[in-house]
C-alpha cells in the first residue's frame, strides 16, 4: 500500500502561483510514476502532469504546458507541482496519484494509477 498526502492548495488571484506537494509513504519502492490530476465541479477528472520516479521523463497536459512544472525529491518521497500564471480555469481539486505498473512512456490515464491522495482545493479568482 502507498499513502499519498497532498498539501499546498489555496486561494490565489489570476496570474499568481502556488506549489502543491504530495508526500508518499508506505511501499513506495515499487513506484513507476507519480501524477497530478484535477477535477473541476461538473467535469471529469483530467490529467495535469506526471513524472517517472527514476530518470527525468515528464509529461504535461497541453493546457498547462509552459505554466506548470512537476518535480520530485526521491529522498523525501515527495512530488511537487509548481503552478505559475494561474488562470480561473485552473480552479479544481488537485489529486496526486502513484502508478506501480511499468508503462512505455508516461501514464496519463486515471486507470493507469494505483493509489490516490485525498485531493487539495485550488481556487483561482479573476
Amino acid at each position: 500500500q502507498v499513502q499519498l498526502v497532498e498539501s499546498g492548495g489555496g486561494l490565489v488571484q489570476a496570474g499568481g502561483s502556488l506549489r502543491l506537494a504530495c508526500a508518499a509513504s508506505g511501499r513506495t519502492f515499487g513506484t513507476f510514476a507519480m501524477g497530478w490530476f484535477r477535477q473541476a465541479p461538473g467535469k471529469e477528472r483530467e490529467f495535469v502532469a506526471a513524472i517517472r520516479w527514476s530518470g527525468s521523463s515528464t509529461d504535461y497536459a497541453d493546457s498547462v504546458k509552459g505554466r506548470f512544472t512537476i518535480s520530485r525529491d526521491n529522498a523525501k518521497n515527495t512530488v511537487y507541482l509548481q503552478m505559475n500564471s494561474l488562470k480561473p480555469e485552473d480552479t479544481a481539486v488537485y489529486y496526486c496519484a502513484a502508478s506501480q505498473t511499468y508503462y512505455i512512456g508516461i501514464p496519463h490515464r486515471s486507470s493507469q494509477y494505483d493509489y490516490w491522495g485525498q485531493g487539495t482545493q485550488v481556487t483561482v479568482s479573476s
